[in-house]
C-alpha cells in the first residue's frame, strides 16, 4: 500500500491467486527501478531488509485486493432536479470530494506536465486500492480525512524495516514509519513528493487534494507518458512493486473509464480484502500531524495484525497530540450544516455557439431554512450530457465556496464542438440538500455574411474547365466564421434552388459529374475554397449558389461560351445573402 516504498510484503497465497487468476493478462510488465524526482530516493535506505523468507521481496505495505465487478458500470439518465443520482454499480460511485481531488490533480498535471497524459481514473484506481477512496469518503469539507489512515508500522517484523524519519509528525509513531493518508505515502517519501493541492499553504498527506496531486506528480516523473502502455506499467509498479498490484490497478482504472458517478462524502463503499490477509481493526479518531518531537520513545514491538493497511488504525501517539477530530461528515455548527437549500441567482438563457464561451455565468445561493445566506459553503457544479462542453480549464466538475452573500459562481462555461443540450447541477459538498439544475444548449457554428474573395468573372468554353476556383469568406458579426458548414449547388434559377441537370459541374471521387456539394466547412480564417468546376457542352450563364449554416448565401454566375467562341468577360453580378441581384439569365 505504501507509495513507492520499494519494499514488498509477503502476501497470503489466497489473495495472490485470486488477483493473478482474474487479471493475469494485464501483468506482463517487469518492475522498473524505483527512484524519486530529480533522482532522489523514493524510499528509506535500500539496505533495509525484510525478513520474510522470500529472498527477493522488497516490502511494500498491504493494499486492498477487491476486484471490480465483472459487469461494467452503466450510468442511467439523470434524476429529476435537486434529487441525488443513484446509478450504475455501487463500486462505480466515488465520494464527491475524493473524485474532485482526482480530477483537479489531473487537470493541474495537464498544464504542468502535459507530456505525462495523466488520466484521473488512474489516481482513482490507486486511491481505491490503497484506502478504499479515503474509507468511503470520510473527509471534511477541505478534503482532510476525519481520522488518519495508517498502514502497519514498518518495524521489520513481517514488513519492511524503516525506522522513524519524521519524529511521528505524520504517522504518530516516533519509532518506525507507517504509510499515511488516502494515497498511503510513507513520511520519507512525502518529505520530497508532498504537494499542496487545495491551496491552503500546507502539504498534508492526510488531505485528499494534497495526496492526489502528490501521487500524480510521482507517477509522472522520469518523463513517463502514461498514454504508452510500457510507461503506464512502469509508473504503477514504481508505486507498489508487485505484478498483482499492477494488474489490480489496471482493472480498476479501466472500470472507472467505462463509467462512474459521485456519491455523497462518507457514503462510499469500502473494500474488504487486503493483500496481507489481516483483520480489520476498529477506527478511532487520531490527531492531525504535529511537529516532530525532540525525543523518541523506545521502539514498540510489532504485534501481528496491528496494522490495517487501508483502514484507520490506532498507532503510537506523538508526545504532544492535538485533540481528536470528531468522526462526523459534517460537524454541527459548520456552515455546511446550516444549509437547508440552494436557490438560483437569476441566470438567464444559457446558449452558446460551438467553440464559443457562454456569456452567462451559473450561480447559486446557499440559504438556511428561513432564507438567510450561508457563507463559506463548498458548492460542486457538475456537467452531464452528450456534448463536450466544459468549464474554463477543461473540467466537467468545479467546486467553489460561497462568498459573504452566500453566492457561488461556477467558472465560465465553454462550448465544445458537439451540439445539443447538457445539464449543470449545483450541489452542496458533504450535505444532501435540494440542489439546482440548469440546462444549457450548444448550437452549431453559423455565418451571417458570405462573399467572394475575388471579383474576377468566372468563364470557360463548353467542354472545358474553369481556370479559377470559387473562393468565399464567411463572417459572423464582422469576424471570420470558422468551421461553419456549407453547401454548394448549381441551381436552375434564382427562384428555383433545385440542382440543374446540365451546365457547370464538380467531380466526385470517381470523376463523375455532381452539381451539389455537401459537408463543406470553412477553415480557421473563415475561407471556403470550392473544388474545380468543369463545363459540359451546354453554353449559357448558370448560377452557383453557396449557403452556410445560419443562412448566409451567395449566388455566383458561371458563363460558358460555345466552343470556338471567344469568352468575353462580363461584370460579376454575384450576390450575397440579404441583397439578391436580378436573375442574370437562367440556363435553358
Amino acid at each position: 500500500m505504501a507509495a513507492h516504498f520499494g519494499r514488498r510484503l509477503r502476501k497470503g497465497a489466497a489473495s495472490t491467486a485470486v488477483a493473478a487468476a482474474a487479471v493475469a493478462a494485464l501483468s506482463a510488465s517487469q518492475a522498473p527501478g524505483v527512484a524519486g524526482e530529480d533522482n532522489r530516493p523514493a524510499t528509506a535506505e535500500a539496505t533495509n531488509s525484510v525478513p520474510d523468507g522470500t529472498g527477493g521481496a522488497t516490502g511494500n505495505s498491504p493494499y486492498y485486493t477487491d476486484l471490480p465487478p465483472l459487469k461494467s458500470p452503466a450510468p442511467s439518465p439523470s434524476a429529476p432536479v435537486g434529487t441525488p443520482v443513484s446509478r450504475g454499480d455501487a463500486e462505480a460511485g466515488i465520494p464527491a470530494t475524493v473524485l474532485d481531488a482526482y480530477q483537479k490533480a489531473a487537470a493541474e498535471l495537464r498544464t504542468s506536465k502535459p507530456g505525462c497524459n495523466m488520466p484521473w481514473q488512474l489516481l482513482a484506481a490507486i486511491g481505491n486500492v490503497e484506502s478504499g477512496q479515503a474509507r468511503g469518503g470520510q473527509v471534511d469539507a477541505d478534503g482532510t480525512t476525519l481520522h488518519r489512515i495508517l498502514g502497519p508500522q514498518l518495524d521489520g517484523n513481517g514488513f519492511a524495516l524503516i525506522p522513524d524519519t519524521d519524529g511521528g509528525a505524520y504517522d504518530g509513531n516516533s519509532s518506525y514509519d507507517q504509510a499515511v493518508g488516502p494515497m498511503q505515502f510513507i513520511p520519507s517519501t512525502w518529505a520530497w513528493a508532498g504537494r499542496d493541492g487545495n491551496g491552503d499553504g500546507e502539504k498534508d498527506p492526510n488531505n485528499i487534494y494534497d495526496a492526489a496531486l502528490a501521487a500524480g506528480h510521482y507517477l509522472c516523473r522520469n518523463d513517463w507518458d502514461l498514454s504508452r502502455e510500457a510507461d503506464l506499467h512502469s509508473a504503477i509498479l514504481s508505486y507498489n512493486n508487485s505484478q498483482d498490484y499492477l494488474a489490480l490497478v489496471l482493472n480498476w482504472m479501466e472500470y472507472y473509464r467505462k463509467g462512474t458517478h459521485t456519491v455523497p462524502d462518507g457514503t462510499g463503499g469500502v473494500p474488504e480484502h487486503r493483500s496481507d490477509q489481516g483483520t480489520h481493526s476498529i477506527p478511532s479518531p487520531s490527531p492531525r500531524p504535529t511537529q516532530p518531537p525532540t525525543t523518541k520513545p523506545a521502539p514498540k514491538p510489532h504485534t501481528p495484525g496491528d496494522g490495517d493497511g487501508g483502514n484507520e488504525t490506532p498507532s503510537p501517539k506523538p508526545p504532544t497530540p492535538k485533540p481528536p477530530v470528531p468522526p462526523t461528515p459534517t460537524p454541527p455548527g459548520t456552515p455546511t450544516d446550516l444549509v437547508d437549500h440552494l436557490t438560483g441567482t437569476g441566470t438567464g438563457k444559457l446558449t452558446a455557439m460551438a467553440g464559443d464561451a457562454f456569456t452567462e455565468r451559473i450561480g447559486v445561493r446557499a440559504e438556511t431554512k428561513v432564507g438567510k445566506s450561508v457563507a463559506k459553503v463548498r458548492i460542486r457544479f457538475t456537467l452531464t450530457g452528450d456534448t463536450d462542453a466544459t468549464f474554463a480549464g477543461g473540467e466537467t466538475v468545479a467546486t467553489v465556496a460561497t462568498d459573504a452573500k452566500g453566492v457561488a459562481l461556477a467558472p465560465p462555461l465553454q462550448a465544445g464542438e458537439k451540439t445539443g443540450a447538457f445539464k449543470v447541477t449545483a450541489a452542496v459538498v458533504g450535505r444532501q440538500v435540494k440542489g439546482v439544475d440548469y440546462t444549457a444548449t450548444v448550437t452549431e457554428r453559423v455565418a451571417d455574411a458570405l462573399a467572394r474573395t475575388s471579383t474576377t468573372p468566372l468563364t470557360c468554353t463548353a467542354g472545358g474547365e474553369f481556370a479559377q476556383q470559387v473562393q468565399l469568406k464567411a463572417t459572423y458579426r464582422g469576424a471570420a466564421a470558422d468551421k461553419v458548414a456549407a453547401t454548394a449547388t448549381v441551381v436552375k434559377s434564382l427562384l428555383d434552388a433545385t440542382a440543374n441537370d446540365k451546365g457547370p459541374y464538380f467531380k466526385d471521387a470517381d470523376g463523375k459529374p455532381v452539381r451539389t456539394l455537401t459537408g463543406l466547412r470553412t477553415d480557421a480564417k473563415g475561407l471556403l475554397t470550392l473544388p474545380k468546376l468543369y463545363a459540359d457542352d451546354t453554353a449559357g450563364t448558370f448560377l452557383l449558389r453557396v449557403t452556410t449554416a445560419g443562412g448566409a448565401t451567395v449566388t455566383v454566375p458561371l458563363t460558358v461560351e460555345a466552343a470556338g467562341s471567344p469568352a468575353v468577360p462580363t461584370p460579376d453580378p454575384s450576390t450575397s445573402s440579404g441583397s439578391p441581384a436580378p436573375d442574370p439569365s437562367a440556363s435553358s
